[in-house]
């Protein structure tokens, strides 16, 4: 009886420390969510301010007493954003579409085929993660100015086409692949091209998809190439648009109308990752661990 009494007093310990554990762990991580969030919700609780109410506050309210959208009216009719976004779309979806093909096809090279130096080839290849992004953005601007690409979609597009990382991670994933399942193909008179396709790429989806859709939100927020590649606002980006915007637009002083903007800029990139958070972090794990 005492055996059993003593073992029902540690059982009970036990739990007792678990929920403790359990309790402190989601109050820490309810504290942490609120600090990341927080800056989200001022920059929506501000955009639907009006300007006269935002100025009046001498102590900045948690709360809107008198919210309104007008700020969101005026974001698509007072400038431009309309036409930013625009812009955005075409460069993340064309630029996506051939970095999808050309890190497909890498990836396969490396990952299946048999060529004289494609180890040494692969090392160099990686070795280029290591060069300064600065170095190569001087690099690309040298060669769109000369090329006569400025203020144009192939000179925003082309520089970002290639992704060694992207690569990389697409051929972890195709070397999972089981070899049988590319001789039997072979015996079977299937192409290389064909086996890609209807083999590796459907096996491959999760790293494909989250490749997909961490390349479209680097597209989206992409600043420093825009903003030296461009001075013509036809071809404003919503990164570089915004400071357009800010000085041309509304201003500086009218906040709550900036921040009604970028609200704009930022929602599409936030259902993004809420809708597909789950695929992002399985794919980068299955690209990452081998076998």
């Amino acid at each position: 009886m005492d055996n059993n009494h003593e073992y029902e007093e540690i059982e009970k310990s036990a739990k007792i420390k678990g929920i403790a554990e359990k309790t402190i762990t989601y109050i820490l991580l309810a504290i942490w969510g609120v600090i990341v969030l927080f800056p989200f919700y001022w920059m929506v609780l501000t955009s639907i301010k009006s300007y006269s109410s935002y100025n009046a506050e001498y102590v900045p309210r948690f709360y809107a007493s008198n919210p309104t959208f007008q700020n969101y009216i005026d974001a698509f009719t007072t400038v431009s954003l309309g036409r930013y976004l625009l812009n955005t779309a075409i460069f993340t979806i064309v630029t996506t579409a051939i970095m999808l093909i050309v890190t497909t096809l890498a990836a396969f090279a490396f990952a299946r085929l048999e060529f004289k130096g494609k180890n040494i080839i692969f090392v160099l290849f990686l070795a280029l993660m290591m060069i300064p992004n600065e170095l190569v953005i001087i690099t690309n601007f040298v060669t769109v100015t000369n090329l006569d690409m400025r203020n144009s979609f192939p000179g925003l597009i082309l520089p970002s086409v290639a992704s060694v990382f992207y690569i990389y991670l697409l051929k972890e994933n195709f070397e999972a692949i089981p070899d049988n399942l590319y001789y039997a193909a072979k015996v079977d008179g299937t192409s290389d091209f064909k086996y890609l396709m209807k083999v590796m790429v459907p096996i491959a989806r999760p790293t494909i998809v989250t490749i997909i859709i961490l390349k479209v939100i680097e597209c989206w927020n992409s600043y420093v190439w825009p903003r030296l590649i461009t001075d013509d606002a036809a071809y404003f980006l919503v990164s570089n648009g915004i400071q357009e915007i800010r000085e041309n637009g509304f201003g500086r002083e009218n906040i709550p109308a900036m921040m009604a903007a970028v609200v704009v800029i930022s929602l599409p990139l936030i259902v993004l990752f809420l809708v597909f958070r789950k695929t992002v972090m399985n794919g980068v794990l299955r690209g990452g661990t081998k076998g």
